[in-house]
């Protein structure tokens, strides 16, 4: 397990470097790290943003509409965020990279691309997993089937700054170890 997430590790952030048409890298030195965006250091300015028109819920998805409806949204928030100095958003799997590129190339505003890495369920062979499971092998070849598509789906899109795997994965996760030891600590107690 640990060898798979240290290759999927390596595979995106080789894929990050070489994915978009701006060089990215992140320098570790003596200083500490930084991240480096066409040779120059780059500080991120930057919030979660989506779009919800009032009236709506979690189900709408701005990436679903027509182009114009798509392009009216972006350039009345777009424009907002830009004269707040946002150079950087996080966006969830769903938008087409030409937005991206779009956001970017009008705005200078670099995205971030969030794959919930399985944080609210994962479908594993036709079946619904409530919790998913890193440990087991089908789960894991589902996620890394997951972000390669996206990898690939997404290389060499302007403006696209990193890949961002997991939502929150910290809360909700259920650690059968741990549980099974505070299991083991209960019994001993209550024996004493």
């Amino acid at each position: 397990m640990k060898n798979n997430i240290l290759r999927l590790i390596l595979f995106l952030l080789t894929t990050t470097v070489f994915s978009q048409s701006n060089k990215v890298s992140v320098v570790s030195n003596d200083k500490g790290m930084k991240l480096v965006v066409d040779g120059k250091d780059f500080m991120i300015n930057g919030m979660n943003w989506d779009y919800f028109p009032i009236g709506t819920n979690y189900t709408y998805s701005l990436w679903k509409q027509s182009d114009d409806v798509i392009k009216a949204a972006l350039d009345a928030e777009m424009s907002l965020l830009e004269n707040m100095g946002v150079n950087t958003i996080r966006l969830y799997t769903g938008v087409q990279p030409k937005w991206i590129k779009y956001i970017y190339e009008n705005y200078g505003i670099h995205t971030v691309l969030n794959h919930s890495f399985g944080r609210y369920g994962l479908t594993v062979n036709g079946k619904w997993i409530v919790n998913t499971e890193y440990r087991d092998k089908a789960s894991q070849e589902v996620l890394m089937a997951e972000v390669t598509k996206m990898a690939d789906e997404y290389k060499n899109t302007p403006g696209l700054l990193l890949f961002l795997l997991g939502n929150e994965n910290n809360y909700g996760l259920f650690w059968a170890e741990l549980k099974l030891k505070i299991s083991q600590m209960k019994r001993r107690k209550r024996l004493k």
